[in-house]
């Protein structure tokens, strides 16, 4: 059951400094011990998103995995990335990088989505705030400056 979904609002429009906070929860959480599944929208995303991961700070290790062709992430991974949540079973977080509002959201515990200033990223970011509001989930908004840390 989904405890929480967190929406960390950024006031840049890069999608550069959307994905790097993106790598700085997803550090985090890892850090905590949590595994962590990243959706994103498509497989290049998710290449993306694989690579940033390993530079996007000199000191930083994230262990983790990317889906590949159907195939599953190793469940054993704390970090596994995907455009698709049809073969994860569960997980603490998940960190929603996709523009639509993920499926089976009762298979993780919280769920994650960084919003930039972007127009579309907006729009999309409010209807899916709506979407987990019908939902009855519980709904945090972080407000993120642009030197703000995680």
């Amino acid at each position: 059951m989904t405890a929480r979904v967190d929406f960390y609002v950024l006031d840049s429009s890069s999608a550069r400094e959307r994905w790097t906070y993106a790598c700085r929860l997803t550090e985090k959480a890892y850090l905590l011990d949590l595994q962590v599944v990243v959706l994103n929208d498509s497989r290049a995303d998710a290449e993306a998103m694989d690579e940033l991961l390993w530079t996007f700070r000199d000191r930083s290790f994230v262990p983790h995995s990317l889906a590949r062709d159907g195939v599953p992430c190793d469940v054993a991974t704390p970090v596994r990335l995907t455009p698709d949540l049809d073969t994860i079973d569960r997980a603490d977080l998940l960190l929603n990088l996709s523009a639509g509002l993920p499926t089976g959201l009762e298979r993780f515990a919280r769920i994650a989505e960084v919003i930039d200033a972007d127009d579309d990223r907006r729009r999309l970011g409010r209807e899916r705030f709506k979407a987990y509001r019908e939902l009855n989930l519980p709904l945090e908004t972080h407000q993120i400056d642009g030197a703000a840390d995680t």
